[in-house]
């Protein structure tokens, strides 16, 4: 199977996490961000991520392609969700947008590769959330007005190792988010967040993006 990806995508990060959790072997492709042939002949738009399976069709979803490779094999997923993490997922991807997005494309990821590339985005974010070096320049505040979320992340998560204690969709929903985060130079998780965050990366094998 083969999954297309950007680097920096959050949502993409929920299916190579599945697939790390589960031991199982993606091919990946990283789209340059102005490549909208590639996802447009799988999909008949612009989108990733992308799972073409062994039989040639595509999926799209993050969340459905990461219940299809759960459900190959042995689950791993096995523990319980918690409305409470997944209130939280939903509510955090804006504020959050608004450090990551500004950062991305200074990062050197593999979507950027080229000078289209990087223009292509930086015209799309800026028509989503206005000027991206004038959002850095509000770097500070944003944080504060992230830091009660991780706080309230930090009293949900019950070990290192799982949010509930044992691996589930919540940690699915979790980490990638954590992931994105961390690209931001400033930021400090409270004390059980890093942890978690720290553990799983290295569990499932991959090193946190570059920070700016």
């Amino acid at each position: 199977m083969r999954l297309y990806l950007f680097e920096h995508c959050s949502l993409c990060f929920r299916v190579r996490m599945i697939a790390a959790l589960k031991h199982l072997h993606l091919q990946e492709t990283v789209v340059l961000e102005d490549d909208s042939a590639t996802m447009t002949k799988f999909v008949e738009k612009r989108v990733v991520p992308i799972l073409v399976k062994d039989d040639g069709k595509p999926m799209l979803e993050s969340m459905d392609i990461v219940h299809y490779i759960e459900n190959l094999g042995e689950r791993i997923l096995t523990g319980p969700e918690r409305s409470e993490i997944a209130t939280w997922a939903d509510r955090v991807p804006p504020k959050l947008s608004l450090l990551t997005w500004p950062r991305y494309s200074l990062l050197g990821l593999p979507e950027f590769a080229t000078v289209a590339a990087l223009d292509h985005y930086n015209v799309r974010k800026r028509k989503a959330i206005g000027d991206l070096a004038e959002h850095r320049l509000h770097t500070r505040q944003y944080i504060n007005e992230l830091m009660p979320d991780f706080e309230e992340l930090d009293r949900l998560i019950e070990s290192p190792r799982a949010v509930n204690g044992t691996l589930s969709v919540d940690d699915i929903r979790v980490l990638p988010l954590l992931r994105s985060a961390a690209v931001v130079k400033g930021l400090r998780f409270p004390t059980k967040v890093r942890d978690y965050f720290a553990t799983m990366m290295t569990h499932i094998g991959y090193a946190p993006l570059p920070t700016a």
